[in-house]
Order: C-alpha cells, then structure tokens, then sequence
C-alpha cells in the first residue's frame, strides 16, 4: 500500500493487484483496515479509526483508491461519486489493438451475480444497465497497445466487458477473454487518475498513480 495524498478529510492510496478494498466472503484481510492501520499508527489515535469506503476496484485491478477520513466527507463523497463528479482515468494494456486509434464505446451492460461476470450488448434488453467509455491510445509496443479510458458510467466490470466485446480484450484478464494470464495473477488495468474538487475546502485535487513494477507498464506508458 502506497499512500498518495491526505489531509484532514480524505486519504488516497495506490492499491496493489490481489488486494481486495472492503472485506468479503474470502476473510481476507482489506485494504481498508491496512489504511486504518496507518492512520492509527501515524497519528497515534486511539481506539477505533473512522474510514469510509467511497468506492473500490476489482481485486485483480491496481490503483488509486479514495477513502474518507471523517463523517463530513463521507456522504459528500458519496454524492460525488453516485453524480459523476469524480473523474478517473484508467490506463489498460490489450493485446489487440483497436480498429479506431480512439473513440466512444455504448453497450448495455447485463451482470450474471452467480458468474460475478457483465455481458455486452449493442441494444437494450431486460436488467440491462447502460454503459458508455471513452478511450484512445496512448502507447505502444511490438505486442501491446496501451489505452486510456475515461468512463461516462459506472457499472460492474464495465472496462473489463466493453473492451472484451471491442475485440481487445485486457492482457491478463482470462474472465473477459485474454488467452493467458498474468504470472502474478493481476489484469493489466491501473486505476491511474483521479480529479475532484475537495468536498470540504473546494480546492481541486488531481492524483496520479505510480505504474505497476511489471517491466511492460514502463516499457509501453508515454514517458512524461
């Protein structure tokens, strides 16, 4: 866990492949308690730390993940996320490279709970949720393209199936279609911008994750 940015009301960190936010049915430890961990032990509170949870990301996912600090900013938080006013970009590594260098991608989203799996469709049907992303290239290599993606929606594993159907699948991502995985079990998606204005002092915050250390990451992200 790497933290990124905190002050008073929010703290934000770098989540790792593997590592899942809140707890679930694995037992698995959370990041949410290693970031209440943290707290406690930075600025030696006692007893129990407050943390809510705003949002997470897939387990096999890596990046920016934003937490609220206190009472205050949770529900202001809350609303920001739920109205779209929390802007992340996603960097994603596929292994076909898309037909269009960029472009605007609508599905209908239809999620199987049993399969914990999103289907794409090109028209609307029954429990289907809309989906809209929007990407375009940003690097590549001999054989991997590296896209940027900004998304218009928020629905489950909606980067995962909208560019599966788009033929480009994520590298790593076995779920969704890559024909192999990643040794150490993550999917090439990194959580690698956020941008909101600061729900208590109004000030804007823009966050940047660090790259993953797979040598591919660095060998394929423009150079800043």
């Amino acid at each position: 866990m790497e933290v990124v940015y905190e002050d008073n009301h929010i703290i934000i960190v770098s989540k790792q492949s593997g590592e899942i936010v809140q707890g679930d049915k694995t037992g698995d430890r959370p990041l949410s308690d290693l970031v209440k961990d943290y707290i406690k032990e930075k600025y030696a509170k006692p007893g129990a730390v407050f943390l809510g949870v705003v949002h997470r990301l897939d387990r096999p996912v890596s990046g920016l993940v934003v937490f609220a600090r206190t009472s205050k900013a949770l529900p202001r938080l809350n609303k920001m996320f739920a109205e779209g006013q929390v802007h992340k970009t996603y960097w994603a590594i596929v292994k076909n490279a898309p037909s269009q260098a960029e472009g605007t991608l609508e599905h209908w989203l239809v999620r199987n709970e049993k399969q914990n799996k999103s289907y794409a469709y090109d028209r609307e049907r029954p429990n289907a949720k809309k989906a809209i992303l929007k990407y375009r290239t940003i690097g590549r290599s001999d054989n991997y393209t590296l896209l940027e993606i900004q998304l218009m929606t928020g629905r489950h594993h909606q980067i995962r199936c909208q560019l599966a159907a788009m033929g480009c699948p994520i590298k790593g991502d076995l779920k969704y279609g890559s024909p192999r995985s990643n040794p150490d079990g993550s999917i090439s998606l990194l959580s690698r911008r956020v941008e909101f204005v600061h729900p208590v002092s109004k000030e804007n915050i823009c966050v940047v994750a660090p790259l993953p250390a797979d040598a591919l990451w660095r060998a394929i992200a423009p150079k800043e």
